[in-house]
């Protein structure tokens, strides 16, 4: 599982990252703080089983805090990307080229407007963010566009002298950018591409392009700053005029301080959620006008800092991946005695074998049955599993 951020310079995606990953990173207000990719572990939530067997589990991975299971994800935070990234100005091509293999991506966009298309610091609202989504929308299609382009000629051309299937071609020259032989079938469909491709237009390219990249690459947008006066405003102009996108609220400033303020036990805070406990007598007047503030101007504005919805969005809404637990009938402990100690995160209408491959390839090769833990019933090794499914893989001995 591979989340990318990326956007513009200094729209706070150094901090989103920080705060997701609490990894250690430069942050700062001009453009090109991070100048190579950073990756780190960020962490969805799922709600845990370990209240259906009343028992307490023991993570190996993440950590559950009252039965929400906090799952490991890879997150990569891309340098900002500017107008003409795509033929390769401002290091554009090595930056585009790090999003590639990315199961979805997450465009930060400064919603306050307090960023120029450079990075620049402004004024608030002084600049509109529906340029910078029109722009990397823009950036993307058109590299898209130059991995298609590139070579066009002689390969339509050999698509024509060898008699190759279109798609199967098409989803080989773009397997880098997750492109499979269906997808590129559904959108050689939808565009009606049925002539030859040599005869494609430029404007087919384009379309082609456009359209690859919307299924290989699913976005959301986190409308970062929202804490700042007036961006509700842009927030619900932008949710009106891109419908198409899932347009999400965030303070990545405001889950980082909370996040700090937690592991230096100033306070109890679970990620994602709308409220925090003070737990200790050491704070100053400072730091309780800050969390204060965000209280008031985010958590109850908008139900949380957003930086948490986010992720969890990405991965189960628009990607509709689901939590499946290895476990026993009779023993939900792993050798060590931990409870329940891993959670794994996998595609929709996966099933019971390709859990069994997910576990241990042998474990696949030799699988003869499963068992739902829940039901206690034998399942085949076609079953679909279901969001929060416990299973027992039965191997040959």
């Amino acid at each position: 599982m591979f989340l990318a951020l990326f956007g513009k310079p200094s729209v706070g995606k150094s901090t989103f990252f920080k705060a997701a990953t609490m990894a250690e990173t430069e942050i700062a207000s001009y453009p090109f703080t991070t100048l190579k990719p950073q990756e780190g572990i960020a962490y969805v939530r799922v709600v845990c089983v370990e209240k259906e067997f009343n028992v307490k589990c023991n993570p190996r991975f993440g950590l559950c805090i009252n039965g929400k299971r906090f799952v490991p994800i890879k997150l990569t935070d891309i340098p900002g990307i500017i107008e003409g990234s795509y033929q390769g100005l401002g290091r554009g091509n090595e930056f585009l080229s790090s999003i590639a293999s990315a199961d979805a991506l997450i465009h930060i966009i400064d919603i306050s407007g307090s960023t120029n298309e450079k990075g620049n610091l402004l004024k608030p609202l002084s600049y509109d963010p529906a340029k910078d989504v029109k722009f990397l929308e823009h950036e993307l299609d058109m590299w898209y566009y130059s991995l298609i382009k590139k070579g066009w000629d002689k390969f339509s051309k050999t698509l024509e002298h060898d008699n190759l299937n279109v798609k199967k071609a098409i989803a080989k020259q773009l397997s880098g950018l997750r492109v499979t032989e269906d997808i590129a079938e559904t959108v050689i469909k939808k565009l009606k591409l049925i002539h030859h491709p040599k005869d494609w237009s430029d404007k087919d390219l384009k379309d082609l392009s456009r359209e690859l990249r919307i299924l290989t690459k699913p976005m959301i947008i986190a409308a970062n700053k929202i804490d700042i006066l007036g961006s509700k405003l842009n927030l619900e102009r932008l949710q009106k005029e891109f419908p198409e996108y899932k347009i999400i609220p965030c303070s990545s400033d405001s889950e980082l301080a909370l996040r700090e303020a937690a592991k230096h036990k100033l306070i109890e805070y679970i990620p994602g959620e709308n409220n925090f406990k003070i737990i200790s007598d050491k704070l100053t007047d400072e730091q309780k006008k800050a969390l204060d503030y965000m209280k008031k101007n985010v958590l109850d504005e908008y139900n949380s800092t957003g930086v948490q919805e986010i992720l969890d969005y990405a991965v189960f809404e628009m990607l509709k991946y689901i939590s499946i637990f290895p476990g026993g009938v009779n023993k939900l402990e792993d050798k060590d005695g931990n409870v329940l100690p891993d959670c794994f995160l996998m595609p929709e209408n996966s099933t019971a074998l390709d859990f069994a491959f997910r576990l241990h390839t042998d474990i696949g090769k030799n699988f003869i049955k499963a068992i739902n833990v829940k039901t206690k019933m034998v399942i085949g090794k076609e079953y679909k599993l279901k969001y929060g499914d416990v299973v027992e893989i039965v191997v040959k001995k």
